[in-house]
């Protein structure tokens, strides 16, 4: 199929991502332009994996407060001072401290949670299946895999990066990220974050 002009600056609008790449990918879907979005998508998450090695030093706090009630102050990193003053990065640290003051997380990513709270957490799930499952002859194994999901579950709820995104719930935070990373070119952190309720 051959892939026009029109086709191209459609995906472009759509995407945002550069005219080659949207030719290349349009080439590769056969001027589909939905499975374009995804291998673009697909590129964009490659890309951010690579910069994840990179240092992000600068970058700003964003703060946010609701109806005066609830606010929240968010640090997000970026490579270079030039790119923290873009409007995308901008918008990225208002939609994270909106997310932080809307779905209440507790930790960035799972890997800061305590490890006691994640084996509370397990063991609490393990002695609810073993009870609901206490009569239906399910393999052990199947238990541990409910209890794995359960796990997963909890860390959709408190971690932040893990949580569907309260703009767009189809995707998380992290894929929120990744849009910026790969729209910007540079590595960014969402380094911390905290909430203030009154009266709390």
């Amino acid at each position: 199929m051959v892939v026009t002009t029109e086709m191209i600056k459609e995906l472009r609008e759509i995407t945002g991502a550069g005219v080659l790449d949207c030719k290349t990918a349009l080439e590769s879907a056969a001027g589909d332009l939905d499975r374009a979005q995804e291998i673009l998508r697909e590129k964009g998450l490659a890309k951010a994996a690579r910069r994840a090695e990179r240092e992000a030093k600068q970058g700003l706090v964003e703060a946010y407060v609701h109806m005066g009630k609830a606010g929240a102050l968010v640090e997000v990193n970026c490579e270079t001072d030039f790119v923290g003053r873009t409007p995308e990065f901008k918008q990225l640290a208002h939609d994270l401290a909106m997310q932080v003051v809307g779905a209440r997380p507790q930790y960035v990513k799972p890997e800061d949670i305590p490890p006691e709270v994640i084996e509370e957490v397990s063991e609490q799930e393990r002695q609810t299946y073993r009870a609901q499952l206490a009569n239906s002859n399910k393999p052990p194994d199947v238990l541990e895999r409910i209890v794995e999901n359960k796990v997963q579950k909890f860390y959709e709820e408190v971690c932040l990066l893990r949580q569907p995104f309260i703009r767009d719930p189809d995707k998380t935070v992290q894929d929120l990220i990744n849009e910026v990373i790969s729209t910007t070119g540079e590595n960014i952190v969402l380094r911390r974050f905290a909430r203030f309720e009154l009266s709390e």
